[in-house]
């Protein structure tokens, strides 16, 4: 494997990424980057476990979507741990599914049946937040080396920065058009009703309690209709 030319492709690969309009977007991104990237790589996903539910998010391929969903039912594996118990391994390996597996013992063989011969997986973290885990595949045993490893740490590490600055700004696109949306509701109602400001908020407010209807929600009603 050429550093050098990996270095190259990870300095395109993080130029891509802040260029990307959605979150979504990123983690497609990312995910195409490391089967591009990562020697051995056939597939990768992001799976991110909220309540024990699993979520696979931007899937190169059906494999993915497959091992996730058989990790979510048995409970177990390596990528369902690694995204669940983050203060755990942040990086794991396993060479051979083809082979025993002690730890993922109903996990692994089930694997295999589905065509996986080899996998990494990757914590996605920076210093404020857990993100979830990033998981590559190979449908061959042993294909993943030390070096494979190390590339894929060096991702994980850009992807994880990537993924948390394309959240922070979905965010924030989110509160401002909440914002936006309440005030343009607030005016409606000041206007209609006579009201003050506080009035108008105040109406909003009551209205989303009583109606157990979100703030947002119940403003973009206002909006659409010109009336509550």
């Amino acid at each position: 494997m050429s550093w050098e030319r990996f270095a190259q492709q990870m300095a395109s690969m993080a130029r891509d990424l802040l260029a990307q309009e959605s979150v979504t977007a990123t983690l497609e991104r990312i995910t195409a980057s490391a089967t591009e990237l990562v020697e051995g790589c056939d597939a990768a996903g992001i799976l991110v476990v909220r309540d024990a539910k699993v979520e696979s998010l931007a899937p190169t391929d059906q494999l993915v979507v497959d091992s996730d969903r058989l990790q979510e039912r048995l409970g177990e594996g390596p990528c369902f741990d690694a995204a669940r118990e983050p203060h755990e391994d942040r990086v794991f390996r396993i060479a051979d599914l083809t082979g025993e597996q002690h730890r993922w013992p109903a996990y692994a063989p089930r694997a295999r049946e589905l065509g996986v011969g080899s996998m990494m997986g990757f914590l996605l973290f920076t210093v404020d937040e857990t993100l979830g885990a990033l998981n590559l595949y190979s449908r061959e045993p042993g294909a993943f080396t030390p070096v494979s490893e190390t590339a894929g740490l060096l991702l994980a590490s850009h992807a994880a920065v990537a993924f948390s600055s394309a959240r922070t700004h979905a965010q924030l696109e989110h509160a401002v058009a909440t914002r936006h949306t309440i005030g343009e509701a607030m005016g409606i109602l000041m206007g209609s009703r006579h009201l003050t400001e506080e009035q108008a908020f105040d109406v909003l407010r009551r209205y989303s309690q009583e109606n157990n209807v979100k703030l947002r929600e119940v403003a973009r009603r206002v909006c659409a209709q010109g009336a509550l």
